[in-house]
C-alpha cells in the first residue's frame, strides 16, 4: 500500500486550491495520508525561498495572476487579498495534529476547512472561536482547540524539520517513497505516479 507523506501550510492559498482532491486520489489507490502542517515562512527562510510580501513586484503580480486563474481553473473562489493574512498559523496547526492523533473526523475537510476560511471566508484561524468551529464541521471534537498544545508545538516543530531534510521547499509538498511533488497542480501527477505510470 503506497503511502503520502503531505507537507503543507494552513496560510497557504495552494493549499486551499489543492481541495480535497489528494483525498479523492489517494482513495481511488487505497494509499495512506499523513498530514504534517509546517510554518511556511520558517520554511521559506530554511531553503532560499522568500515571503510573498518581499518578492520583487513582477513575481508578487504574477502570483496574483495564477491564482485567480487556479481559483477559477478548480472552481474555488478566493479571496486575493484576504483579511486575515497573514496571521498566526500555530493554532490551526496544532488542532489538526491533535485531530489527526486522535481520529474520529474527516482530516481532508479539516485541513480544506481552515485553508477556506482564510482565502474564501475572511475568517481569522488564529481565533479559538474559529479553529473550534473548523474542527466541529470536519466531524471532531472542538475541544481539541484546547488539548495536547505543548505536544502539537513539539509536532509541528519537527514537521519543518522533516521538510527540510527531506528536500521540501514550499506548500503543498506530497512526498511518496523518494518521489517528491510540489504544487497543487500536480496532483495528476501523484494519481500518474500512484498507477504506475509515472
Amino acid at each position: 500500500m503506497a503511502h503520502i507523506d503531505y507537507y503543507f501550510a494552513t496560510l497557504s492559498p495552494y493549499t486551499y486550491l489543492a481541495g480535497t482532491r489528494l483525498e479523492e486520489v489517494a482513495a481511488k489507490h487505497s494509499a495512506t495520508i499523513t498530514y504534517k502542517p509546517l510554518d511556511i515562512m520558517g520554511l521559506f527562510a530554511r531553503t532560499g525561498g522568500t515571503p510573498p510580501k518581499d518578492r520583487h513586484v513582477s513575481r508578487q503580480e504574477w502570483r496574483l495572476q495564477e491564482l485567480r486563474r487556479s481559483s477559477v481553473k478548480t472552481g474555488l473562489p478566493l479571496n486575493l487579498k484576504p483579511a486575515h493574512w497573514p496571521t498566526n498559523p500555530a493554532p490551526s496547526s496544532y488542532a489538526i495534529i491533535a485531530a489527526q492523533q486522535t481520529g474520529g473526523g474527516n482530516l481532508g475537510a479539516l485541513v480544506h476547512g481552515f485553508t477556506r476560511a482564510v482565502w474564501a471566508e475572511d475568517r481569522d484561524i488564529a481565533e479559538d472561536d474559529v479553529v473550534r468551529d473548523v474542527l466541529e464541521g470536519a466531524g471532531f471534537d472542538p475541544a481539541l482547540a484546547e488539548s495536547g498544545l505543548l505536544a502539537g508545538a513539539e509536532e509541528y516543530a519537527a514537521n519543518l524539520e522533516e521538510a527540510v531534510n527531506a528536500g521540501v521547499f514550499g506548500a503543498p509538498t506530497y512526498i511518496i517513497g523518494d518521489e517528491r511533488f510540489w504544487g497543487q497542480d500536480r496532483i495528476e501527477d501523484v494519481e500518474l505516479h500512484l498507477s504506475g505510470k509515472l
